[in-house]
């Protein structure tokens, strides 16, 4: 019964919700994506974040200085609890994971590496979706 009980509490990954790339030039990549209709919600110096569709799917621009991750993909939960939740299986299970962090944008989240070698991240993403930095001064509107 206790395993019963323990296996209808595991959290599951439900939504793939974005991936990062690695890119040369961040100024052309975004452009690049932007006249295929994706929206440019954060925009930084070295990375952006765009989405597209009304799955609001994103795309991680990641320019060459940019050291706080790698290329991954990420799979997107809409409470905070269920990042936790998970965080605490995998590390029961011996998967190693990296500390769940708070981003300044609202989410949190930690990487971890598959059995193949890929990177990846559980993020939490508040239901009302990831604000955007751009306001009415973005360039490429």
């Amino acid at each position: 019964m206790e395993k019963e009980v323990l296996e209808n509490s595991k959290v599951k990954v439900q939504r793939l919700g974005h991936i990062a790339i690695r890119v040369k030039d961040i100024d052309r990549a975004k452009s690049f994506y932007m006249s295929l209709g994706m929206n440019l919600i954060w925009d930084d110096n070295d990375w952006c974040y765009l989405e597209a569709g009304s799955g609001h799917d994103g795309l991680a621009l990641l320019g060459p200085g940019y050291k706080a991750a790698g290329p991954h993909f990420a799979f997107h939960f809409l409470e905070r609890l269920q990042v936790e939740e998970i965080h605490k299986q995998l590390c029961k299970q011996g998967v190693e994971v990296g500390e769940l962090h708070d981003h300044r944008d609202g989410t949190a989240s930690f990487y971890l590496r598959d059995p193949e070698g890929n990177w990846l991240e559980m993020l939490y993403q508040p239901p009302e979706g990831i604000p955007c930095n751009q306001g009415s001064q973005n360039k490429f509107e």
